[in-house]
């Protein structure tokens, strides 16, 4: 492609007008069944009607089919995730995610079908692992796709629109929840696993009538459909000056990662990721660790400890009578905290979110734990009638308020800071391979957090039984969440993603946010737009 022009594009970006914000935003809807997939299963599990499939004659279900039910789709989920790499590289960005979408279906369908014949336990599980297969390809090439689309200007806002529907996913599977839990019948669960088919639909059928990514099409050498697709998601005519600048850089960046990255084959594309070394700027294997480092450490937070497990460890207290309420409320905060990152997100940027969400996050995280080994949680008596009660339930409603303000801090920074991130540090070549690695770090850890947490606050024999001490484990990962984000995690806020490139090569974590752009991919190759055409476009 030659475009004959001789002046620097650093700053010319399209307009976001509203039919380009909404193209963008859509796809973050993926993110409700995933947050709906992640919240409606709390509430099953302590449902009395699923309980007795399960485990017939018991009260709640053993510590082993919990941990079993939740961590599956987990398992599925990392699986999902990695094969989504490559399945995008082949087909697209969008076309991947409607696979996943019907994938998807088909584990929802498995999971209706409990409480039909005798394999209760085999047909949740088997439906939930392959359900997780289609969440992986959602959850991995959505933030893909919604990062190699969005204006840069907004991109920070527009992806964490993603983490806010996964938040008003959790929402609805409370609400759904708590309007089946006492059921006298199969509806108690049914209901809740058969919504999902709602969102899964919206997704798949939506995404038929979006663009695929212009980065994808510049991959496969398809210069006029990205042009094409550029143009409808800037809602820019094809000669638009904007649409020339930026397909520009683009083509540019991608000719120029295709020389010191070649396509090496399925293997070698793959060991691309992990190419260069630690103590290189721009080495591929620092920004795969950074990438899945960035979500194991969400994982760390500990938030998942409140969403998959929280009414069972708030029956524990002895002090909170509606537990399926509280579980409710703390959806609820998830969801009208996690819109102040998309102003703050573009205004103070990445990085900052991140400290200063680990620091309040600690803090409270130390302050549960303690009130809960001296006055709280974990000081209890036996009534007349055999029930456990609190001792002091003024501290017990503390310790629900500072969880709560917990979850301010992390659904308003780490929520959305984390996906935001590993939708822009990787460079084109192994983009695609980079997310999904990234992706599949979330749900590895999300499995072993499922997996452990069980038996941590368990009370059988060979449990922890910890309480509300295991909020000094997540106090501690918290702390470390802190530590990682002020020495390792780069500012990209304001940059396109070729501009990071530039950025995660010249400079370090804790300069970045000063670094600007001095020139660009397409200058360097004579690829800009004409100086007359800049002051018109401005």
């Amino acid at each position: 492609m030659t475009l004959h022009a001789t002046a620097d594009v650093n700053n010319i970006e399209a307009p976001v007008t509203w039919r380009a914000y909404l193209l963008c935003a859509f796809a973050s809807f993926g993110g409700i069944f995933f947050g709906y997939d992640s919240g409606y299963i709390n509430g099953v599990n302590g449902s009395g009607v699923f309980i007795n499939l399960i485990d017939p004659g018991k009260d709640a279900l053993t510590d082993a089919h919990s941990s079993l039910i939740v961590s599956i789709l987990s398992a599925g989920t990392f699986f999902g995730a990695l094969i989504a790499g490559d399945v995008a590289e082949a087909i697209g960005r969008k076309w991947t995610v409607i696979i996943g979408c019907a994938v998807y279906g088909v584990g929802v369908v498995i999971q209706m079908l409990t409480g039909v014949g005798g394999s209760h336990l085999g047909l949740i599980v088997a439906g939930r692992l392959f359900a997780g297969f289609g969440v992986g390809f959602e959850s991995a090439i959505v933030i893909l796709y919604m990062s190699e689309i969005c204006p840069k200007s907004v991109r920070g806002a527009l992806v964490a629109s993603y983490q806010f529907c996964v938040t008003i996913g959790l929402l609805l599977a409370s609400c759904v929840v708590y309007a089946t839990e006492n059921k006298p019948n199969t509806g108690s669960y049914r209901i809740p696993i058969g919504i999902q088919f709602i969102w899964a639909l919206i997704l798949g059928i939506g995404l038929i009538f979006l663009p695929d990514s212009p980065r994808y099409f510049v991959k496969k050498g398809r210069i006029e459909d990205a042009t094409a697709a550029l143009c409808r998601v800037r809602n820019q005519p094809a000669d638009s000056v904007y649409v020339q600048a930026e397909i520009a850089e683009i083509i540019a960046n991608e000719e120029y990662e295709r020389h010191i990255i070649p396509d090496s084959g399925w293997f070698g594309s793959w060991m691309n990721c992990f190419s260069g070394s630690l103590w290189e700027q721009k080495s591929n294997l620092r920004r795969t660790i950074l990438g899945t480092s960035l979500q194991m450490m969400q994982q760390w937070t500990g938030v998942n400890f409140i969403f998959y497990f929280s009414t069972s460890f708030l029956q524990s207290t002895g002090a909170i009578s509606n537990t399926f309420l509280i579980s409710l409320i703390f959806t609820l905060v998830n969801v009208c905290s996690t819109p102040i990152s998309f102003y703050t997100v573009e205004k103070f940027g990445r990085r900052p979110l991140l400290i200063f969400g680990a620091f309040g996050m600690l803090i409270c995280q130390f302050i549960v734990a303690i009130i809960g080994v001296t006055v709280g949680f974990n000081k209890t008596h036996t009534d007349a009638a055999g029930e456990t009660i609190a001792n002091n339930i003024s501290a017990v409603n503390a310790q629900v308020a500072f969880i709560a303000i917990y979850i301010f801090f992390f659904a308003s920074t780490w929520g959305p800071g984390a996906w935001i991130l590993i939708g822009e540090i990787f460079p084109i070549p192994v983009r695609a391979r980079g997310v999904a690695l990234s992706t599949a770090s979330n749900w590895l850890w999300n499995t072993i957090i499922a997996v452990i947490t069980p038996y941590m606050v368990g009370t059988e024999p060979q449990d922890g039984n910890m309480k509300s001490s295991v909020f000094f484990v997540w106090g501690g990962t918290c702390t470390a969440c802190f530590l990682y984000s002020y020495f390792l995690v780069p500012e990209t806020k304001g940059l396109s993603l070729e501009q990071v490139d530039k950025m995660m090569e010249e400079t370090t974590p804790r300069t970045s946010a000063k670094w600007r752009p001095h020139t660009t991919f397409a200058t360097e190759k004579g690829m800009v737009i004409e100086q007359e055409d800049i002051k018109q476009a401005a």
